[in-house]
């Protein structure tokens, strides 16, 4: 097939970007032809913000880029993996008027919620889910904390949702979980227009060891990812394992300061993707105290794939992802006690964590690997062809 996907990478990399260009090589190195469109949000100051504004409702410049590529090229797929800010869904219309099937992963809530997280004052929050004008999310300044910028996200949403460009545009919604998929139907998308599809670990990394005696934390260093639980518990847990915690973000101050304080908490900052699956391989255990649903969870899948159990809160994605005594355990989101807790009992079993290190590994070889994903994916394709066809 040829494809073109569509992506606006962010500033500050994360699961996004790795899933979708594992995505993008492995249909290349099956011998499928794959052409990219990417927009990147350094861009954001030399356009400004009026502009970018605009341009998160309809860009022009987006529709007219696709639409000539489209025009040059014959394409079977159009994937976009994500529109916003700077692309827009004008990109859907522009595949539409040439008759390209257009396929979206769900990568975030973003179609639903200004800051895509469904998370606000450090909790769960539902406000916006299922209004016609997600209104809280301005009243809230849920975008970055502006009430201006989260007034072109939410003007976005109503304005697409009003001309039915969710329903119409989109011929197949790739959602990662049985969890984000029913949250998308509670929000009015079609259900006959989403599917599940994991995400996959490309190349495999192959089974670590665990014989690092340390914990491990990998992740954007931002509220929604549970860091105030995560070094509350390592207060508690008063030294009896090292925590190593990979990645950045509007946290890192916060990160180095515990680290400066607590000398069991080492911050690494980023990292070569190598290295990091060497220290995954390594640790005893992966902490994953995210306080939102989480649209996947990549990093718990690539712990999978090294054979690392993983703690994590019991809530949304989570709670179906990690099996609890088994591939790792949960705790209560955001209760340092009961992370402390499980960290704790984990210690005490080491016999216990040696046989989850299989049981991680077999559930990565059972649904996570590239092949299964890749015949997912072609069907998926298939479907979008198929749907368009008959339209």
């Amino acid at each position: 097939m040829r494809i073109l996907s569509i992506h606006n990478r962010y500033l500050i990399r994360g699961g996004e970007d790795e899933s979708r260009e594992s995505e993008e090589r492995l249909l290349k190195e099956k011998g499928n032809q794959v052409d990219i469109y990417e927009e990147n949000n350094n861009r954001v100051t030399e356009i400004g913000k009026i502009r970018v504004g605009i341009r998160t409702i309809w860009s022009t410049e987006s529709y007219q880029i696709v639409k000539q590529q489209l025009t040059k090229n014959s394409y079977n797929i159009v994937h976009v993996q994500n529109f916003f800010p700077l692309i827009s869904p004008s990109v859907y219309y522009a595949a539409n008027k040439q008759g390209v099937p257009v396929v979206q992963t769900l990568r975030n809530y973003r179609l639903l919620c200004a800051n895509s997280y469904f998370f606000r004052d450090q909790k769960v929050c539902e406000d916006c889910l299922g209004k016609i004008i997600p209104w809280p999310g301005v009243v809230h300044g849920c975008y970055r904390d502006s009430k201006v910028g989260s007034l072109a996200v939410v003007a976005m949403q109503t304005f697409h949702r009003a001309i039915s460009t969710w329903k119409k545009m989109v011929n197949l919604y790739i959602a990662l979980t049985d969890f984000t998929r029913q949250k998308f139907i509670q929000a009015g998308l079609p259900a006959e227009k989403i599917v599940v599809k994991p995400n996959f670990v490309y190349p495999d990394p192959g089974m670590g060891e665990g014989n690092g005696n340390y914990a491990l934390f990998i992740g954007r260093l931002s509220p929604e990812k549970g860091l105030d639980t995560l070094l509350a518990a390592w207060q508690l847990l008063a030294g009896k394992i090292p925590l190593k915690i990979i990645g950045d973000g509007p946290l890192s101050d916060k990160v180095q300061e515990a680290a400066t304080k607590l000398p069991d908490v080492e911050w690494l900052g980023r990292l070569p993707i190598q290295e990091v699956y060497n220290l995954v391989g390594e640790a005893k255990f992966l902490i994953f105290p995210s306080q939102w649903y989480e649209t996947f969870g990549r990093v718990a899948i690539e712990a999978f794939a090294k054979g690392t159990p993983v703690i994590a809160s019991n809530l949304g994605n989570m709670s179906s992802l990690i099996e609890s005594g088994c591939t790792g355990f949960h705790f209560r989101p955001g209760d340092p006690n009961d992370l402390a807790a499980k960290v704790e009992y984990a210690l005490a079993h080491p016999e216990k964590l040696r046989k989850m290190r299989f049981e991680a590994r077999a559930e990565f070889e059972a649904k996570y690997t590239a092949e299964q994903n890749y015949h997912k994916l072609m069907d998926i394709y298939k479907l979008a062809i198929a749907s368009k066809n008959l339209t």
